[in-house]
């Protein structure tokens, strides 16, 4: 909102200052700030509110070290995560842009489905929540939802380069050329990139031309398919990993930070004809979402650091899983997610190993045997005598490492 006063003040009354708010730079930074003054100044006042409210954490005794000394702590912190994120994005970015429509949609989507969780587990005394068949539902709809607007809508492009050829005959004729003139005019497209490959690009629609190149105008189901996979393996890693204080909340901003990284330059016609990737129009304003929302989660961690004062519940996590997903999918670096989330995989593949292993060995032995001591994995540790502050640190670094990894995929080919 605050953009387009800002715009309007400028454009009719040449107001001083007010063609900052043109910066995509100066709005991301503010929007930072602000998310972070949300979240630290009133999410003091939202923990205070939730403990008037007895939304206390019910711990299950798993025979963790200091996990009875977090029973009562308040639950539901995402929401904090959520008003820190979205206040700042209604008053600084482009509203009209599809990219923060549907990021906006997103949070409101996933939130929903996580307070409706917590509720049921807080105020209807049901410690299993809402049934996994409904978070599985709602994670299809945001998919179908998500895959849709991105294949079908018009503002969703990407601009390819010219041959070589051409462009080394436009620079020697005029070695000063705009960038923007090396590249073709804005097309749909269903390619993506993909990491450490030659080329570094891939088309969701050649899974089905090389049946019949007539299959093509069919490739939307896939690429609605592969959307609802990832949301769906992002949130539910977001949530698992959210067990300890922290953990989800760190991690989560150093992912979405990188992205925002993906988001700038994908957006930038110099810097993407600089690094030789795929510039997508008007992908940059997520930049102010993305600023806002990293804000939003250092905030929360004044209040989510051990030991913990809130906690963000499914509220939180479920939300935190599916935005990083769809700001993957956006800037089409889907496929950089099992590198970039590995702390998430691997809290996902934890699970997976162990139950799929204690089933196998009971049918087969009688007697169900584990891999890990307790999943997730950062149970695990625990289990073996970690503090859960030295885990989390651990995993921060483990997951700035996968980050500097995923930046250099840019150039890596």
């Amino acid at each position: 909102m605050l953009y387009y006063l800002f715009d309007y003040l400028e454009k009719q009354f040449q107001v001083p200052g007010a063609s900052l708010f043109g910066f995509l730079t100066f709005r991301a930074a503010l929007a930072m700030i602000l998310s972070l003054l949300i979240s630290t100044i009133y999410g003091k006042r939202i923990i205070r509110f939730l403990q008037q409210q007895q939304v206390g954490e019910t711990i299950r005794d798993l025979g963790l070290e200091g996990q009875q000394e977090k029973a009562g702590t308040p639950t539901m912190g995402g929401i904090i995560i959520i008003l820190a994120t979205l206040i700042p994005v209604l008053l600084l970015s482009r509203l009209e842009n599809i990219y923060i429509i549907l990021l906006i949609v997103t949070t409101l989507w996933m939130g929903a489905i996580g307070f409706i969780d917590d509720y049921i587990k807080k105020f209807k005394n049901d410690k299993e929540g809402l049934k996994g068949r409904f978070k599985i539902l709602g994670q299809v709809g945001l998919g179908i939802i998500v895959g849709a607007t991105l294949f079908f809508h018009s503002d969703v492009t990407i601009k390819e380069k010219l041959p070589v050829e051409v462009q080394q005959e436009m620079l020697a004729a005029d070695a000063h050329m705009a960038p923007s003139k090396l590249f073709k005019e804005e097309v749909k497209s269903t390619k993506t990139t993909i990491p450490f490959v030659k080329g570094n690009e891939f088309d969701y629609a050649s899974l089905v031309t090389w049946i019949s190149p007539d299959l093509e105008k069919y490739a939307w189901i896939i690429f609605i398919l592969i959307s609802i996979l990832i949301i769906a393996a992002v949130s539910n890693g977001a949530n698992l990993t959210d067990g300890i204080d922290g953990l989800a909340a760190g991690t989560s901003a150093i992912i979405v930070l990188t992205l925002g990284i993906f988001a700038w330059v994908s957006g930038n016609i110099i810097f993407s004809d600089y690094l030789n990737i795929m510039y997508i129009p008007r992908v940059e304003e997520i930049t102010i979402y993305i600023a806002a929302f990293v804000g939003a989660l250092i905030g929360f961690l004044w209040y989510n650091t051990f030991p913990a004062q809130v906690f963000m519940g499914d509220t939180g996590s479920l939300t935190i899983g599916g935005i990083i997903a769809v700001i993957a999918i956006a800037v089409r670096k889907e496929w950089l997610i099992p590198l970039l989330c590995g702390i998430f995989l691997a809290e996902n593949v934890s699970v997976m190993m162990q139950v799929s292993w204690f089933k196998y060995t009971k049918k087969k032995y009688g007697v169900g045997r584990r891999i890990f001591k307790m999943s997730p994995l950062h149970h695990h540790y625990q289990k073996i005598g970690y503090h859960e502050s030295k885990i989390v640190t651990r995993f921060w670094i483990v997951g700035i490492l996968l980050a500097i990894v995923s930046i250099v995929t840019l150039k890596i080919r």
